[in-house]
């Protein structure tokens, strides 16, 4: 069917819920926004799906909720009887419509006697990681957007390990979706009746314990040491999300409770209302904690995103200014941190990072004989190798990391984890303020050792049917006629990870990349400088990674910039 044909279809349903139906006839008269909410199905990918809330087959609604809930039974009940009695474990966020999607998605398992964990009341990301593993259930759902604008949600899905579904166990689930013709006439059976037959189950306060006991375990140096500052002062802003109770309690439990919970932030808002966007990765919404921060002097803030799987990090410089990290900075020095305070560091001990994070981790864990494994871009890739070197021996995980403010310390956790990164950035300040210094200081102390690896992240936001064929457009210029130089920088390597393939421009050799295939292009030039472009698998973004390194900060700084000139130079003339 064309996108008219869908519309008529919807607008033609006798049952279609009222409030949908109401907005359905407020854009009746909008063909753009017709079509754009009808053109195709939302897709459903290998971390689930996520769009803006409304009507359409291509926006989030119960019935796009339905539709994933229903192929997500099938697979697990594909899985195996045994498997479907496991049930499946749901969290959700403070956006729009969360709690009520998460509901759908218990009255659709139940349809299949799949019982359904749903958390009472909103709950971090990461904790319904740990919750699938500390039950024993055979999935995982979220009902998130993590920091996108309000009106987007999602529906994120989770494997048996607590992770998110590796491409080939997603590809599984994503047939079973695709195959759903009709999302509108799903079935689904009443709340009450499913309640009744205990196959909604409620989570609460026993899953919090049970996590908040593992999350002592990422505690390396007592508080009351002497080479620890109790007096540590914190500014924490949950940014209108999920993370306050677990992060207040968990900086408690190992001692630090000079903790000031923004209150302007503290509460769910799903109109994140304080903040024009609430992302930790982008500066203004750290604003307030800012001007607390000022007022109390404070020695750390911590900023997690709606969901609570994203950390930001900012502290005072020696004027008292807060300087926000980047991701890389933030992991670096955690990473830095954990490997000199660790007692017996394993033999086989191993750094995961992305493709798009800093080479700078790579160097600190070669400093302490530590091996780094690259994944592609998205925390479950983190999480697969977790699981495959936990059942192989090979080697053990000691800290993962991604750019875009995603850190896990301990495995407990499947994915990538802002209440343990806050619990513990927390505790490396207390460290290094025991020590007369900031985190600034401590970063800079690493630049002096290892070399000034500075990066940046430029996304383009290109919405809509019109905004995804220029974000192909530009990705297949890009290969088709690479750039052979970059900021007076010679192009060594081309990593094209759709075909797999290396190509070393000079030698004309190619080489396989062991990694799953994706839409990304990495650029390698020489002098340990790269960048690389990657369109967004859950915004309408196109992402440009650049990262840079030499022996001075301004000679990174004049790198970073003419890389990055080149390749604005040439993607302006497409968009």
């Amino acid at each position: 069917m064309n996108w008219k044909d869908e519309y008529q279809r919807w607008n033609s349903f006798e049952y279609l819920e009222a409030s949908l139906k109401e907005k359905l006839v407020a854009i009746q008269d909008d063909e753009q926004s017709l079509e754009d909410a009808f053109y195709k199905n939302l897709e459903f990918g290998t971390g689930g799906m996520r769009g803006k809330l409304g009507p359409g087959t291509n926006r989030m609604n119960i019935y796009t909720i339905r539709r994933a809930a229903e192929g997500l039974a099938k697979y697990v009940i594909s899985l195996g009887s045994d498997w479907a009695e496991k049930g499946v474990a749901v969290a959700y966020d403070s956006r729009y419509m969360s709690q009520e999607f998460s509901i759908e998605v218990a009255r659709v398992l139940g349809t299949h006697n799949i019982p359904t964990y749903v958390f009472s009341s909103l709950r971090p990301t990461p904790e319904l990681s740990f919750a699938v593993r500390h039950l024993g259930a055979a999935a995982g759902v979220v009902i998130t957007a993590s920091h996108n604008p309000p009106e987007y949600n999602g529906f994120k899905v989770y494997n048996e390990d607590g992770g998110q579904m590796p491409p080939a166990q997603a590809e599984t689930l994503i047939r079973f979706v695709n195959d759903i013709e009709n999302e509108l006439t799903v079935s689904v059976i009443d709340q009450k009746e499913i309640e009744e037959k205990r196959l909604l189950r409620w989570m609460d306060e026993d899953v919090d314990a049970a996590y908040l006991q593992e999350l002592k375990q990422i505690q390396l140096n007592e508080v009351t040491s002497s080479n620890m500052d109790a007096n540590l002062n914190i500014v924490f802003t949950p940014l209108h999300g999920t993370a306050k109770d677990l992060v207040e309690k968990g900086l408690k439990q190992i001692g630090l409770e000079q903790v000031h919970i923004l209150k302007e932030q503290a509460q769910p808002d799903p109109e994140f209302s304080t903040v024009a966007s609430p992302n930790p990765e982008e500066h203004q919404a750290f604003e307030l904690a800012i001007q607390k921060g000022t007022e109390v002097h404070a020695d750390i803030l911590l900023g997690t995103d709606p969901d609570a799987d994203r950390l930001g990090v900012a502290v005072p410089d020696e004027n008292g200014n807060y300087t926000v990290l980047t991701g890389n900075q933030t992991g670096a020095l955690m990473l830095d941190y954990i490997l000199s305070q660790s007692n017996n560091v394993p033999d086989n001990g191993l750094l995961i990072k992305t493709i798009v994070t800093s080479e700078f981790g790579r160097v600190i864990a070669n400093h302490y004989n530590i091996d780094t494994l690259d994944t592609l871009t998205g925390f479950k890739f983190i999480g697969e190798k977790i699981r495959e070197y936990e059942q192989s021996g090979e080697f053990q995980f000691l800290f993962g990391y991604e750019e875009s403010y995603g850190y896990l310390v301990k495995e407990f956790v499947r994915d990538k984890d802002a209440v343990q990164a806050a619990v513990m950035a927390a505790e490396m300040a207390s460290y290094w303020k025991a020590q007369g210094k900031t985190l600034l200081q401590a970063l800079d102390e690493l630049y002096k050792r290892h070399g000034y690896f500075l990066e940046d992240l430029q996304s383009l936001t290109m919405e809509g049917k019109s905004g995804s064929e220029k974000i192909n457009q530009i990705m297949d210029d890009f290969r088709s006629n690479p750039l052979s130089e970059a900021g007076g920088l010679q192009v060594k390597a081309v990593e094209d990870y759709t075909s797999s393939v290396r190509t070393y421009l000079q030698e004309g050799t190619t080489e396989a990349i062991e990694l799953p295939k994706a839409n990304v292009l990495k650029f390698i030039l020489e002098d340990d400088c790269w960048f690389c472009l990657r369109p967004s698998g859950t915004e309408p973004k196109i992402k440009f990674y650049y990262g840079v390194k030499s022996d001075q900060k301004a000679d990174s700084e004049a790198r970073l910039q003419s890389i990055r000139e080149a390749v604005n130079d040439k993607f302006n003339p497409l968009i």
